[in-house]
This record gives structure tokens, sequence and C-alpha cells, in this order.
């Protein structure tokens, strides 16, 4: 078969001539052969694998750049690549899907957080830091209020950072209305940033401090989440325990994309690599999420020197068979500090119980 003028083999390859110029354009896709005296471009029937695969790649929504470089690679490289990409997707889509949910709740008038049913909800708290058996200094930072929780895992300079993200937050302790919440959070965080950002603007030696920040505002049965770095709230709820955020971490990325394994990641070079932190001249991207609480369900939020070195198993135990968080936190802590202690180490712990509960204990 002969060569192909682009309506044909934009026929073929199901791509619309106004793309193939494109891609042409963009060295993506070049034609075969462009006819010296009418300009026309003519393409190789053996050229329309390729277009197919730029054809799938596209309604998978994948960037032009990164088309280009997987056509480049040898199949099973492309696999992967296309695996990585998918994982990126779904990952992004699984962090809005709570925020759809709210919001679809809100505008159709079923927002739970104003129900009497709703607002009968309260939290016992405690909160416990520790330097660890290694660290000179402990660059943690814990808070535990009514209405607020929150860990920052400061680097660069000492507590300073982790205490003034944690310092912009603590205004919501005081209480945000439920359709307000997000907004709140929100905006509170972007100060956490500013107030760390101002910090390392005022000292040389500070120029490099930034914080890691996981923090849950209360408001009735609804709360808000917000996460940036590497500490990480948790949830036991009917026995079981689930992580309710992702790392930001170059190693948590690479078990994304399948590139290396739970196992891989313990010993990985770059397991403390952030890719988002508050301040450090880092991109302030955090996830943001609404969820609804239940009686009885606890709460975890620490720094990366507790999940560090204490397994997902004990971590359980301790959750679930403490019923007073301030033991809980103890124990959380004096099992990292028997696992060597390597790193700072701070534990937050809620329990959820109806306001009538809380009252008689």
């Amino acid at each position: 078969m002969g060569l192909l003028t682009i309506g044909a083999f934009a026929r073929a390859s199901r791509l619309s001539p106004k793309a193939l110029r494109l891609y042409d354009e963009l060295g993506l896709l070049p034609p075969a052969r462009v006819d010296p005296y009418s300009g026309y471009r003519l393409y190789d029937p053996a050229q329309l694998e390729r277009a197919r695969l730029v054809a799938w790649l596209r309604r998978l929504g994948m960037p032009l750049a990164d088309i280009r470089a997987v056509c480049e690679l040898e199949p099973e490289a492309a696999a992967r690549e296309v695996r990585a990409y998918w994982a990126r997707v779904e990952a992004d889509t699984a962090a809005r899907r709570d925020l759809a949910a709210f919001l679809v709740d809100h505008l159709s008038g079923k927002d739970t957080t104003m129900s009497s049913d709703h607002t009968a909800l309260g939290i016992r708290y405690a909160v416990l830091s520790d330097t660890g058996s290694v660290r000179e200094s402990n660059e943690d930072t814990g808070y535990a209020g009514p209405r607020l929780l929150a860990v920052a895992d400061g680097f660069g300079g000492g507590r300073h950072a982790g205490e003034a993200a944690i310092e912009a937050l603590k205004p919501l302790d005081a209480g945000v209305p439920g359709a307000e919440l997000l907004s709140a959070l929100e905006e509170a965080a972007h100060r956490a940033h500013e107030s760390v950002s101002a910090l390392a603007a005022s000292d040389p030696a500070l120029r490099d401090v930034g914080t890691t920040l996981t923090a849950m505002v209360w408001s009735g049965s609804r709360l808000g989440l917000v996460h940036i770095g590497d500490s990480r709230a948790y949830l036991l709820r009917d026995g079981e325990l689930f992580q309710i955020t992702h790392d930001h971490t170059v190693v948590q990325s690479l078990i994304d994309e399948g590139r290396i394994t739970l196992e891989e990641a313990a010993s990985h070079p770059q397991r403390a690599l952030l890719l988002r932190a508050v301040g450090a001249g880092s991109a302030f991207e955090p996830d943001f999420a609404l969820r609804d609480a239940r009686a009885e369900d606890r709460y975890l939020l620490c720094s990366d020197g507790l999940t560090g070195v204490v397994p997902t198993e004990e971590i359980q135990r301790v959750l679930g068979s403490e019923d007073d968080p301030g033991r809980a936190v103890r124990e959380l802590v004096a099992l990292a500090i028997h696992a060597g202690g390597p790193d700072n180490v701070t534990c937050v712990v809620a329990h959820v119980a109806e306001q009538a509960v809380l009252t008689s204990a």
C-alpha cells in the first residue's frame, strides 16, 4: 500500500485532520513525506499503530508531552507509564470524591450538620509529643482542642514552622458553622502557608523551613480535614482501621505508580523526601476532605515518627483497646521509642461520643 493522504489517514486512524496537523507541529506524529509542491502531508500505513495509540492516550486525558514520551518507549515500558499515569488520575479522583459528595448533599438541602441528631456529638481528646531517642530537639508540634486537632512535623528550623502553621489554625477551635467548614478550613490553611513563608523570609537561617500539616475541624457531626506532607490521619470504625490521608512523598508516588512495593518502600533511600509541604518553597497543594463522624469513631493524627517504626497492627490494637485517649497517646509514643525512637513522634487521639455520654463521664 502506498502513502495515504491526510484525509485517508485521518479516517483510518480516527483522528481529525486538524489533530494530525497539530501533532505534526508538535513532532508527535510527523507525516512520512510532505509534497514539496502542494505541501500535502502524506502518511505511511505503518504509522497507524502509533496514531491509534496517540488517540487512545488522548481519550485517557494524558497530556501531549506525556504521550510523546510514552510513544518513544518499548511496549512494556510504555505500559508501565500508562499504569503510572492512571494511578495518579485515580488518586486525584479519590481526593475529590468526599468533597463532591458533600457539595451534592449541601446543594440539595440535605446538609446533615443542621439536624439535631448530628449536633449531639463531641470528642474526648489527648495529645503527646516526644523528642524520641535520637534527635536532639523536637520539631513536631501537636494540638488538641474541642473542635480542632492538628499535627505538624517541621523541618529546617526547629519547631518554628510547625508552631506557626498550627497557630494559624487555632481560631477554628472556637467553632465553625457546618456550611462554612470547608471554606474556613481552606482559608486557615492558606494563612498557615503565609505564616510559614513569612517566617522563612524573616531570617536567612530559616530560609528552608517548612512543615507537614494534618488537621481536623469538627462542626456537629461533620469534620473537615486538611492534609499536606507525610503526617497521617487514621480512623478506627467498627474495629477496622483506615488511613484517611495520602502521603505526599516520592516513595508513595512510586508505590502508587507500581514502580516499587511496600516492602521496598520501607528501605528506600528517598523515603523521607516530600513532594508537598507548607513553606520550604514548595507549591502549596493540600488535600481537603469533608467526612461524617459517628459515635464510637476513634481518630488518630500522628507524625511519621510513629508510622515509620510502629506496625499498623499495633496502632490498631492500641486505638481499639484503650478507652482513654490519654493512655492511648502515651502507649503509642512509648511503642515508637521502644522501636528505637529514631525521629520525633507526636500523636493526637480523639474519641467521638454523644454529648450526653461526654457530660456524664
